[in-house]
C-alpha cells in the first residue's frame, strides 16, 4: 500500500466521517444562520434563507433534536437563539427548553423567509441576516459544514473560493482509486489509528439503544429479545431503530458519513451487528466498518452529496455489504461482487426527504446488503450483462452515478413538486 494512498485515505476519513446532532440538512442551515448572526453581532430583524432543492426536500419533515418541531424554520430560529458555529454539525447541542420557547416565538414572528434556489445544483445554503442598516451573509456549499463565504455590510470577511482552496479534492480524489486500494487500507492500517471509527461505532450504538423503546422499535422487534435475534434480524433492527430515533429528533449525535447521519448509521451498524452475532473480533469489526465507510464515500463521490436516490440504499448500503463480505472472510473478488449485487438490487430507490419513515428504507437496505454479501460469498454475482451492472465494481458505481445525477433531474423536481403540494 503506497504511503501517499494511506495518508490520503486517512484525510478522507477525517473529512467525511464527522459527528452530527440532528439531520444534516436543517443543521447545515442552522450552522449558516448561527454564523450569520455571530457576524451581524445582534439578533436580526429579518432572516433570508436560500437553499438548493435537496436541502429543502430533506429538511421538510425531519425532527429537530430536543424539540417536537420539524423543518428549516425551527432549525433557523434555534440557531438564532442558541446556535454556536464553532460546533459545526453539532451547532444546536447547547439548546435548552427556554431556547425552544423563544425559537417558537421567532418562527411565529415571520422574520424568517425561506426560498428554493432553483438555479443552484449541489448542496447550497445562503443566509442573509438584516438588522437596520447592518447586514451579514454566509454561504455553505458542497459539504454540510463547508462555509465558503462570510460577508458583513458588503465587505468580504472570509472567501474560501477566492483562496482557491482544494478542500473538495479530498472527496473527489477517491475517484482515482480502486476498490482494491480501499480493501488494502482497511486490511493493513493499524487499528489503533482508527479511533474515529471506534468512536463512530460507540456513538451510533447509543442512538440505536435510544430507539429500541420507540413505537417503531417495539413493532420491529415483534417482542423478540435481542439475544434471540439472528444476525440478519439484529442488523436490520439495530440500524432501523437508530434511524427512527434520529429522524424523530432524539437529542444524541451520530457519526455521519459523506454528509449524512443516516449514511453513517447504515455504513456502521449492520457491520457491527453481524460482527457481534458472529463472534468476530472487535479489531476485525473496526476494519470492516472502515471499509464500509470508505466504499460509501467512494459511491457518494459519483452520486453527489445530495441526489434524487436514497443514499442509504445505493451508497451506505453498498458500503455495508462490502464491509460484511470482508468481515466474513471474503476476498477482493467477492467484495466487488457484493458491490455489484447491491447496486443491481437497490439502484433507483428514490429519496423523498429526511423523515422518520427513512427507518423503513434503512431496514430494506440492510437486508439487501446482507443478501448481496451472502450471494457474493457463495459465488453468485449479478451478470455484467444485466442493467447498469458492469464488468468491474468501479464501472458499476460510475454507471450508478450517471443514472442518479444526469438521469434523474426531472425525477428530483417532480418529488419536490409533490412534497410542496402537500404543504399548500
Amino acid at each position: 500500500m503506497a504511503i501517499m494512498t494511506n495518508s490520503l485515505l486517512f484525510d478522507i476519513l477525517k473529512d467525511q466521517v464527522t459527528p452530527a446532532l440532528g439531520c444534516t440538512e436543517p443543521i447545515a442551515v442552522a450552522l449558516a444562520v448561527a454564523k450569520a448572526k455571530e457576524t451581524l453581532g445582534s439578533l436580526p430583524e429579518r432572516l433570508e434563507i436560500k437553499v438548493d432543492r435537496n436541502i429543502f426536500k430533506n429538511a421538510l419533515a425531519v425532527g429537530i433534536p430536543k424539540t417536537k418541531e420539524k423543518g428549516l424554520y425551527m432549525a433557523a430560529a434555534l440557531a438564532l437563539i442558541a446556535g454556536k458555529s464553532k460546533y459545526k454539525l453539532e451547532v444546536l447541542k447547547d439548546i435548552t427548553e427556554e431556547d425552544i420557547l423563544e425559537a417558537g416565538k421567532i418562527v411565529d414572528s415571520n422574520i424568517i423567509h425561506v426560498d428554493i434556489a432553483k438555479e443552484k445544483t449541489g448542496l447550497y445554503v445562503e443566509v442573509t441576516a438584516i438588522s437596520g442598516k447592518e447586514e451579514s451573509k454566509v454561504i455553505i456549499k458542497d459539504k454540510h459544514d463547508n462555509i465558503v463565504l462570510v460577508e458583513k455590510n458588503g465587505e468580504v470577511i472570509f472567501n474560501q473560493e477566492a483562496k482557491n482552496t482544494d478542500k473538495f479534492s479530498l472527496k473527489e480524489s477517491i475517484k482515482g482509486m480502486k476498490i482494491r486500494d480501499l480493501v488494502e487500507f482497511a486490511t493493513q492500517v493499524e487499528v489503533s489509528s482508527l479511533e474515529l471509527v471506534d468512536e463512530g461505532i460507540k456513538m451510533n450504538k447509543k442512538m440505536a439503544e435510544a430507539g429500541m423503546d420507540s413505537k417503531y422499535g417495539r413493532a420491529l422487534s415483534g417482542g423478540t429479545l435481542i439475544d434471540e435475534m439472528n444476525y440478519r434480524e439484529y442488523a436490520k433492527y439495530l440500524t432501523a431503530v437508530a434511524s427512527y430515533a434520529r429522524m424523530s429528533g432524539y437529542p444524541l449525535p451520530v457519526m455521519s458519513c459523506a454528509g449524512s447521519g443516516n449514511h453513517g448509521l447504515t455504513a456502521i451498524l449492520p457491520v457491527v451487528a453481524v460482527g457481534e452475532k458472529k463472534g468476530i473480533s472487535y479489531d476485525k469489526i473496526v476494519r470492516a466498518v472502515t471499509l464500509s465507510l470508505l466504499v460509501t464515500i467512494y459511491v457518494k463521490s459519483y452520486t453527489g452529496t445530495l441526489s434524487p436516490v436514497c443514499g442509504c440504499g445505493v451508497a451506505a448500503g453498498v458500503g455495508a455489504g462490502a464491509g460484511v463480505t470482508y468481515m466474513l472472510g471474503g476476498n477482493l473478488e467477492q467484495i466487488e461482487g457484493s458491490i455489484k449485487n447491491m447496486i443491481g438490487t437497490m439502484a433507483g430507490i428514490i429519496c423523498d426527504g429526511g423523515k422518520p419513515g427513512c427507518a423503513f428504507k434503512l431496514a430494506i437496505s440492510v437486508d439487501a446488503a446482507l443478501e448481496s454479501a451472502l450471494m457474493a460469498l457463495n459465488g453468485v454475482v449479478i451478470s455484467p450483462d444485466d442493467g447498469i451492472v458492469d464488468e468491474t465494481a468501479e464501472k458499476t458505481i460510475q454507471n450508478l452515478g450517471k443514472v442518479s445525477t444526469d438521469g434523474m433531474i426531472n425525477t428530483d423536481e417532480t418529488i419536490l413538486e409533490v412534497m410542496l403540494g402537500k404543504c399548500r
